[in-house]
């Protein structure tokens, strides 16, 4: 099953879409990849969340692939309207398996090439 990837550049945000998914379960939230896995030589990805094909959100604090039900006060997963509302949300573990459809990432490392030369996307807008 093919999932996006995501890559943050600055004020810039990229979405590719990759195909191999085993090269990246067992990662971790906070774990850093070869951008050459999603087509981005020379670049170094970091994790930073993603969510699963339901919907729900990954949560660094929670170990493992599980999903789980959990009180949240604010954060990732869960947005109050008011101070001091708690709410029992589902949210998804900080290890990515096959159920993740999509990855969030900032570049820790950058390339020689900039990113929208090598995914051919500057060039459209500006014609």
């Amino acid at each position: 099953m093919a999932f996006k990837v995501v890559v943050s550049d600055k004020a810039e945000s990229y979405q590719i879409e990759v195909d191999e998914t085993k090269a990246f379960n067992g990662l971790l939230i906070g774990d850093e990849f070869d951008g050459g896995l999603v087509g981005l030589d020379g670049y170094t990805l970091k994790i930073t969340g993603g969510s699963d094909k339901n919907g729900f959100t990954m949560k660094k604090d929670i170990s493992g692939t599980r999903r789980i039900k959990s009180l949240l006060t604010g954060g990732i997963g869960y947005h109050p309207k008011a101070d001091g509302v708690k709410r029992r949300k589902t949210v998804r573990g900080n290890t990515i398996a096959e159920d993740i459809v999509q990855i969030n990432t900032v570049v820790a490392e950058a390339g020689s090439k900039p990113i929208a030369e090598i995914l051919g996307t500057g060039d459209e807008e500006e014609e």
